[in-house]
């Protein structure tokens, strides 16, 4: 079957990143979410980066009509019900995620692929929810998706092989670098980079270097494009606790423990680029 109109379920950073990154490789992308004020948030955030892009001649002239021509927005959820294949980047609830894909599972034809981008959740437990568990899948990609090249493709314990060949093909049409990976919690990229960050939470409150020295001795040392601290605060803190949460909850491994600073700056609502101030000011 194929795929050339895709419903995006969120208009947040990953929905906005992920829309743009589908409409950029040609696809028709229906991009819902609740309110319409989001939506007209996200399109008109594409639409000023094309331009930034298009004036510095790093985009070629037209690209932003053709992209944001690719994009229908709504807050109709009925709109989704003729797409070929569904991104899922709603809140990272589980209830919330209950509550979805029991109406996409009424809405939808039998035959359409539901991918999450769960960083965090069990896709087993969301298959589970489903009439179409052989049709669930994790389809993770990373901030900024209109730039990040990789998606890690996971299989939930119900996932057809026929799903996961062809979530790994559209994430090639798109331009992607997709890496099949079996379900755990955090995956392979959050189960290795989150807890550096944390680790790196735990060092700025020992006092061992301030933050800009952590950024620092790991952009110089480990040749990182960023330090963990900068990392975070482009991600969210928020975003950072609740997969440290995940990692702590489903191991039980101390090793995972959520940093005290960590929680206290989530705690402060200093989450980052987002609220203009985390481990930097912005």
């Amino acid at each position: 079957m194929a795929i050339n109109k895709i419903g995006m379920l969120g208009a947040g950073t990953m929905g906005q990143g992920i829309a743009w990154a589908l409409a950029a490789a040609g696809k028709k992308v229906v991009l819902y979410d609740i309110k319409k004020e989001f939506i007209d948030r996200a399109i008109n955030a594409i639409g000023k980066s094309l331009a930034r892009a298009e004036e510095k001649g790093k985009a070629a002239a037209g690209t932003k009509d053709a992209v944001l021509g690719n994009i229908f927005g709504t807050d109709k959820f009925e709109d989704l019900k003729d797409v070929d294949f569904i991104v899922e980047g709603v809140f990272e609830n589980m209830d919330v995620k209950k509550d979805v894909y029991t109406k996409l599972d009424a809405l939808l034809a039998p035959e359409v692929i539901i991918a999450t981008n769960t960083s965090s959740l069990s896709i087993t437990e969301i298959a589970a929810i489903t009439k179409r568990p052989d049709k669930v899948v994790g389809m993770h990609f990373f901030n900024p998706a209109n730039v990040m090249k990789l998606v890690e493709v996971i299989p939930a314990l119900q996932t057809s092989a026929e799903t996961v060949q062809t979530v790994v093909d559209l994430s090639i049409e798109i331009g992607k670098k997709p890496v099949k990976v079996k379900e755990g919690p955090g995956f392979v990229v959050n189960r290795i980079l989150v807890p550096t960050i944390n680790e790196g939470c735990a060092i700025l409150y020992e006092g061992l270097a301030t933050a800009e020295d952590i950024d620092t001795a790991m952009k110089f040392g480990a040749g990182w494009p960023m330090g963990p601290l900068t990392l975070c605060d482009l991600v969210g803190g928020d975003i950072a606790l609740a997969v440290m949460n995940t990692l702590y909850d489903e191991t039980g491994d101390p090793k995972y423990r959520p940093s005290g600073l960590l929680k206290q700056y989530v705690r402060a609502g200093w989450l980052g680029m987002k609220t203009k101030k985390g481990f930097y000011e912005y």
